[in-house]
Formats: C-alpha cells, sequence, structure tokens
C-alpha cells in the first residue's frame, strides 16, 4: 500500500489548494477548492485574496453578479458556499436537496403547533406560491420586499420555548430557506457592501439560464467525491463523511463507485484517485495542463472557515496541537496563519485597522518576515473596512 507521510501532503495542499501557486482568476479557485465558504460573507473575499493574483472585491462581484458564472447556495453540512454553476448541480443533488423533505416537515409542524393555520402543508404550497410570483415580477428582492407583497411572511414563530436560546423567527426567513433548500431561488446581491450577509433573492431559472441543471443523486455523489479527493486526496473516509455530511455507508458505497484506491495515512486508511497516487515531483497539473515541479516554500493568511483549514475532519497533520485557540467550542475555524503546508498561527484585526499575527511556533526569521509582510498585504487591502468573523476564536478575540 502506497503511504502519504505529512511533507507530501502538506505539498500536495499548498499547490492544489492554490497557496504555493496563484490562480489567475476567482472562478478557477472556486473550483478548484470544490467551492469557497461563504456563512460568512467575508470568508470568500478574503479565502480569494489569499489565492488570485491583483485579486479585488469587484471581480469576485462581477463573477456573482454579471457574469454569474459563480453563484452561493447551500451545500455540504448545510454550509453555503460560492461555486460555479456546474458544480452547484453537483452539490444540489448530492448534499442540498436532501435536506428539502425534512425542512418541509418541521416548516408544516410548527405553522399547525403554533396555530398559524390547521393545514400547514396547503398554507405553505399557497405562501410558496404568492412569493415565486412576486419573485418573478421583481427579479430580485430582499426578504423585506417580499413580506410587503405577501404579509404573511412577517408572522413570527417561536423556538426553542423555555431554553436560553429560544427565540423567534419570521416565518419569511423559513420559507426562503425552504425555497433555497430545493434550489427554486437563489440568493443574490447583498443589500449593503460585500461583507453584509442580507441578500436578495431571485428565481434559479432566471438568475442562471434554465436554473439547476438537474442530476441523478448517485451520480452526484461521486462527481463530488471525485473533486474532493483531487483537491483533498488523501483524505479519510472520516473526512469525505463530515466534508460531505453523509452517512458512513452512503460515504463507503461513493468511495467504491469512484474507484478509489487505499493509501497509508500514519497507520490509518486513506483514499485517493486511482490516477493519483504517484508523487506530485512526477508533475502535479493544476491548470490547462502545466506540471509543477517544484512546490516553493509559501505562506499564507487565510480567514475564518476558509475551505482549506475546513477541507478535513482530522488535521493533526497540518493544524498540529493549536486547535484550541484556533477553533471555536462548535469546531469553527478562526483565521489562521500558514506556512508551507501547515498551520504556525493566527491572526486578528484590530479596530485601528491593523492585522496583527501571533506565532504559535517557531518558523525561523524569514518565514516570520514573510508571514509579516502578507499582514501588511491584507491591511493595506483591507483599508477602512473591518473585520469581525462570524465565529470568534480564543486567539482571535485576544489579538482583535
Amino acid at each position: 500500500m502506497r503511504e502519504f507521510a505529512r511533507d507530501e501532503r502538506r505539498a500536495r495542499l499548498g499547490l492544489r489548494h492554490r497557496l504555493a501557486v496563484p490562480a489567475a482568476t476567482v472562478e478557477s479557485v472556486a473550483g478548484d477548492l470544490v467551492g469557497l465558504h461563504s456563512s460568512d460573507p467575508a470568508t470568500v473575499y478574503l479565502s480569494a485574496l489569499a489565492r488570485v493574483d491583483g485579486f479585488a472585491v469587484a471581480d469576485l462581484e462581477a463573477a456573482l453578479y454579471e457574469r454569474r458564472s459563480l453563484v452561493r447556495m447551500l451545500g455540504m453540512r448545510r454550509t453555503m458556499f460560492v461555486v460555479p454553476p456546474d458544480l452547484a448541480a453537483v452539490m444540489d443533488a448530492a448534499c442540498t436537496r436532501a435536506l428539502a423533505p425534512a425542512e418541509r416537515r418541521r416548516l408544516i409542524g410548527l405553522l399547525e403547533d403554533q396555530d398559524v393555520t390547521g393545514d400547514g402543508a396547503a398554507w405553505l404550497e399557497d405562501v410558496e406560491e404568492r412569493v415565486m410570483a412576486a419573485l418573478q415580477a421583481r427579479g430580485e428582492a430582499t426578504a423585506v420586499e417580499l413580506t410587503a407583497d405577501e404579509p404573511e411572511l412577517g408572522l413570527k414563530l417561536t423556538f426553542g420555548e423555555g431554553k436560553t436560546w429560544g427565540g423567534t423567527v419570521g416565518v419569511s426567513t423559513r420559507v426562503l430557506f425552504l425555497l433555497a433548500t430545493e434550489g427554486r431561488i437563489l440568493r443574490t446581491r447583498p443589500r449593503g457592501s460585500w461583507v453584509s450577509s442580507q441578500y436578495r433573492w431571485a428565481p434559479a431559472e432566471l438568475w442562471l439560464d434554465g436554473g439547476l441543471v438537474s442530476i441523478d443523486s448517485n451520480e452526484a455523489r461521486t462527481e463530488l467525491a471525485r473533486r474532493w479527493l483531487r483537491t483533498y486526496g488523501p483524505g479519510t473516509v472520516t473526512d469525505l463523511k463530515w466534508w460531505t455530511g453523509w452517512g458512513v455507508r452512503q460515504t463507503r458505497e461513493t468511495l467504491a463507485a469512484v474507484g478509489a484506491v487505499e493509501v497509508g495515512l500514519e497507520g490509518e486508511t486513506g483514499y485517493v484517485l486511482a490516477d493519483d497516487v504517484d508523487p506530485i515531483e512526477d508533475g502535479d497539473p493544476i491548470e490547462d495542463g502545466d506540471p509543477i515541479e517544484v512546490v516553493a516554500p509559501w505562506v499564507a493568511l487565510l480567514p475564518g472557515l476558509d475551505p482549506t483549514v475546513m477541507g478535513w475532519k482530522d488535521r493533526d497533520w497540518y493544524l498540529g496541537d493549536h486547535r484550541l485557540v484556533l477553533f471555536d467550542r462548535n469546531g469553527n475555524a478562526g483565521p489562521t496563519v500558514w506556512a508551507d503546508g501547515r498551520v504556525v498561527g493566527g491572526w486578528g484585526q484590530r479596530s485601528t485597522g491593523e492585522v496583527a499575527v501571533t506565532l504559535l511556533e517557531d518558523v525561523g526569521s524569514a518565514t516570520a518576515d514573510a508571514i509579516h509582510t502578507e499582514a501588511g498585504r491584507l491591511e493595506a487591502w483591507l483599508g477602512n473596512v473591518r473585520i469581525t468573523p462570524r465565529f470568534r476564536t480564543p486567539l482571535e478575540k485576544a489579538l482583535s
């Protein structure tokens, strides 16, 4: 069985995650990474900045809202991603679509239990039809605008009654989430700046010509696993199960369907694609078939929830013992500092705009200088914009 050492895995990470060799466009990065995390709206921009030569906010906005060569939607693990339309269709069939029936049942139950209606299914279907008609008429609309058209969206539902985390949520939030989960509507432009998460909505078939392409769910899972293995392999069953949100049986069946090959990972069994067993020194095609022979030293400041740090469940080979200070209690990653395929520290932005860095291990003076230079570049790029990660971690809080 072929064995993959940590150094080789880290070298592959640098190449395939576009950190050792920058990309030309944000579209290529979103495809190569099998999606850019977008649950925190700033993440997708900062992830692109770390990987695309000369990246500007306008580059991503043009891809999302003008060319529509990228789309923002719910995907793996109920997480928001920015992906190319072809990957959006795969992601929808492989992960998102399966969430819809339970979401519909849950919302119908809430409507009936809280006496909004005696027939939740019929009420919901009627409201959905009117919401879709309003969206068709407007083209794009916010939840507030849709509520003005359809006042029933303004009704409130209570959740977690008696719990410390309980509260109320508008019917609009639940209905729009359900329509998005079913692939009928898509999130479009935010109301505010690029760090805003108050999105407008549009019918999928209007925003993307013809909407999301329909794909068989088994075929979609096989394609998604193939893409993950190409970028994140070698990885374990546990890694792929966690990243996708699938069950163990489904994960194993999908690995078999894609023809994945078993490899050794420090006593664990990992998987790679059958044509991806050879060492990267033999040439690693990154773009347009051009091989990269040498992985040059590199550093990067990646945002919270960046797809690289969130790409695997088992993270010791690149994270070391830094989990407690760089992740929150729920397993969400904060801003991280990377050098040559491993996490070596964290960063945060202060109220003054300064990007402050803490190194958690000795990286040598040359690497430390490169990291501080990169922090200065990020600080200058952000300018007057202030970033507060949605999921804050102990080190980020201390630095900020």
